[in-house]
């Protein structure tokens, strides 16, 4: 597919969803700023009335439509944004609206599309993944004669989300010298990045995916649009199996790089922005953020824009998100450890192997198996990730036998 955002678009689309959509602000972030030695400036899409960009493409999109196809209604498949970019846009143009959103859906992201789109929208929940619930939309709209509105995969969406990449220009008050940008379907970056080229083309767009769903990344790698075979679901607003034939094109012209963050490292970044910044986003709303340790030694004394594209999180998550960042960080182990059944042995394990700033904080003991040895399962939090070595060794020599579960994903998957 052969297109690319033109200028005179993307200005008729910020005129265009004016009424339905905020300028977000440009806000200098100094904790980042003095931990990089740059000037860190985030653009708070999180602020937007929907609390994500993606009310820009999913109105942008919908008030071109003509009244017979806004009267017929319109379909669309989301992991939560776009579902809530669109019921405002149903409720703002008055058009019935079918939303298809993954079973795994956060139950907030549910709650906000019914707020938005009131008694404009309905809602079904199908699927596991983003592209299950986008099989059923599309065969729905067909068979429905009502027009799909694309998450990212469509020339209006794309203009649409472009507008943040004008206002970013517009706002800064010095040339940006690397701008990073979250990366899903590919709609905001393609978009932003288009805009950016065509503007100022010294800067450098880096695109950022979530590494256990990289789409984009083996598209560009591969040389057309592939599906990966498994997708981790953590970061939700940007978990896609498989990249747009738009925004793959447009993307593979407009980024300078792609880097892969792990879900571990996400998690660091959404509790650091809480507890230092004050901000709250959601995972796919860190990436960005999460990303600048990739480029450390290249942006020091640079001007970096990074886009903060939501913060539709969940506070259920809170304890997955502390916990993912702990295992990351080298801070949380778990360990099956073969307790030797005699008296006192556990109080042997407190004080002659668990140091004395490690943390017992789960203890789950089983019933003897054998005369000899009883399993418990047990995980430790430290203070600081060298302390593992000590602590493995204090294991070792005090003749307590144990598995190291960490390092055995499948099983450790299951039990957590």
């Amino acid at each position: 597919m052969s297109y690319f955002p033109a200028i005179n678009d993307i200005v008729a689309a910020r005129m265009r969803i004016g009424g339905a959509v905020l300028q977000t602000p440009l806000m200098n972030n100094m904790v980042l700023s003095e931990r990089y030695g740059a000037d860190i400036i985030l653009k708070r899409e999180d602020l937007q009335m929907v609390r994500s960009y993606k009310i820009r493409g999913a109105y942008n999109k919908m008030s071109q439509l003509s009244e017979d196809d806004l009267s017929a209604g319109v379909v669309c498949a989301s992991a939560g944004n776009h579902a809530q970019g669109v019921a405002y846009s149903c409720q703002a143009l008055k058009c019935r609206g079918t939303i298809y959103m993954p079973t795994t859906t956060p139950r907030q992201k549910i709650d906000q599309v019914r707020m938005f789109g009131k008694d404009y929208v309905d809602i079904v929940l199908t699927g596991d993944t983003f592209d299950d619930s986008n099989r059923e939309a599309l065969a729905f709209a067909s068979g429905r004669g009502m027009t799909f509105i694309h998450p990212f995969d469509d020339p209006k969406t794309i203009e649409g989300q472009a507008t943040v990449g004008m206002e970013i220009i517009q706002d800064a008050t010095a040339p940006v010298d690397y701008l990073f940008v979250p990366i899903g379907g590919g709609g905001l970056a393609s978009g932003v990045g288009s805009y950016f080229k065509q503007i100022s083309p010294s800067t450098k767009v880096i695109g950022v995916e979530p590494a256990g769903a990289a789409s984009m990344k083996a598209a560009i790698e591969a040389g057309h649009p592939v599906k990966l075979p498994s997708v981790d679901k953590f970061v939700d607003g940007a978990a896609v199996a498989q990249a747009g034939e738009y925004t793959f094109d447009i993307c593979r012209r407009v980024l300078d790089d792609i880097v892969t963050v792990p879900e571990g490292k996400v998690c660091t970044a959404i509790l650091e922005l809480y507890n230092r910044s004050a901000l709250v986003v959601e995972p796919a709303g860190a990436l960005s953020i999460a990303a600048l340790d990739a480029y450390a030694d290249k942006i020091k004394g640079k001007t970096v824009v990074c886009v903060v594209s939501g913060s539709n999180n969940d506070i259920t998550r809170t304890e997955e998100i502390k916990e993912r960042s702990l295992l990351y960080e080298g801070l949380k182990h778990y360990f099956v450890v073969r307790f030797p059944q005699r008296s006192g042995a556990l109080l042997n394990f407190l004080q002659q192997v668990l140091g004395k700033n490690d943390d017992i904080t789960h203890f789950a003991y089983s019933k003897k198996n054998n005369r000899e040895q009883g399993p418990a399962l047990v995980g430790i939090e430290l203070q600081n990730r060298d302390d593992l070595k000590p602590l493995l060794e204090r294991m070792s020599e005090k003749g307590f036998v144990y598995e190291y579960l960490n390092e055995m994903p499948d099983l450790f998957q299951f039990l957590f």
